[in-house]
This record gives structure tokens, sequence and C-alpha cells, in this order.
């Protein structure tokens, strides 16, 4: 799609054609490469340490809970879709519903903290820590670090809603760029570590 200025406004419009260039700033799409990179190469070490005790993971997956998984996978979807509708309006020249919409998502990402903490609490409860070793140690390793970036998107989201209407657009593609990571690698992290066996 071709991209104009509108002058008055700040707001960009699209037209019909082929994207101009990457939604956002350069740089988050340099880091969302090195935190695919990073996370691609845990899911690989998760993946040959499982070959090498299919016994333990699967013992330690038969112990997750499998619909909270799916209930913070649907979460993420439902944020990252409204980051999607951020976006929108931000082009559109609606700030305010860009707002909302962020908040909205920032709020779902409070309730996937919410959840993985229940269920890291039932763990640790039944005496499974990162120091359990195989399955639990990178089950641990691999959903904190994930959360570690859900907690950064809840400060990333609102931050870019209250961009200026020059840079709005601009930032807010930034924010749901990163965002969407966030929820590439649950949907990816999630059959992983719950449902292949």
């Amino acid at each position: 799609m071709a991209i104009t200025d509108m002058e008055t406004t700040g707001i960009r419009e699209r037209t019909d054609g082929p994207p101009a260039a990457l939604p956002g700033n350069l740089m988050i799409w340099i880091l969302i490469v090195s935190e695919l990179a990073a996370f691609g190469a845990a899911f690989l070490g998760f993946s040959v340490a499982r070959a090498f005790d299919p016994a333990g993971f699967a013992a330690g997956q038969a112990g997750l809970d499998g619909t909270l998984g799916a209930v913070n996978t649907m979460v993420l979807v439902t944020s990252g879709y409204l980051a999607a509708r951020a976006v929108a309006a931000g082009r559109r020249g609606a700030p305010s519903q860009a707002r909302l919409a962020l908040a909205a998502a920032a709020l779902l990402a409070a309730v996937f903290l919410a959840v993985k903490a229940v269920e890291y609490a039932h763990l640790i409860g039944a005496g499974l820590t990162i120091d359990s070793g195989g399955f639990h140690t990178l089950y641990f390793l691999l959903t904190g670090f994930h959360a570690l970036h859900v907690a950064a998107g809840m400060v990333i989201l609102p931050l870019v809603g209250f961009s200026g209407r020059e840079t709005l657009v601009d930032n807010l593609e930034t924010g749901a760029a990163f965002w969407h990571m966030v929820d590439l690698v649950w949907v990816l992290l999630y059959p992983l570590v719950y449902l292949i066996r």
C-alpha cells in the first residue's frame, strides 16, 4: 500500500498497492527478529531435551492444566486482535478509540499473567519448581521468559497510545508489532509445551 501523510492531522492514509515499508519503527523489527531467534533456540532446546527424556516430559505435561493454557491462548489472541483494532483506529484518525482498544489489550495481558500465576501456584504447591529439573525447569524458563514479554507489553501498549497525533500511527504500529510477536510466541509455545507428546 502506498502511504501518504495528511498534513492537517498527522494521520497516515493507506491506499491500494504493496506496502512501502514494514509498519512501525525499524528498531522494533530488529528486536522482534532477535527475540524470535532466542525463543526459537529455546524451543529447539526443549524439543531436544524431550527427545532424550520422553517419559519424563510426558509425565510433566500430564501435570499441566491444559485448560488454563487454552484460556490463555484465547486471551492473548483476543488481545492481539484489540491491538490490531487500535492501529486501525489510529489510521482512521480516532485516537480515543485506539487508546480504548489498547487499554483493553493491556487488561487482557494482565488476565494472562493472573492465569499464569494460578498455574504456577498450583505447580509450586505440588512441589514443582524451576529447580525440579527436566521438563519443569524448561517449562518455568520458557513460560517465565514469555511472561516477562507479556509484562513488558502491558507497559508498552498504554505508552504508545498516548503519543502525539503526528507520531500516533507509527507508535501504534510499533507497539502492535511487538505485541503480535508476543502472541505468536505463545501460539507456538502452547502446543509445544502443553500438547505435543
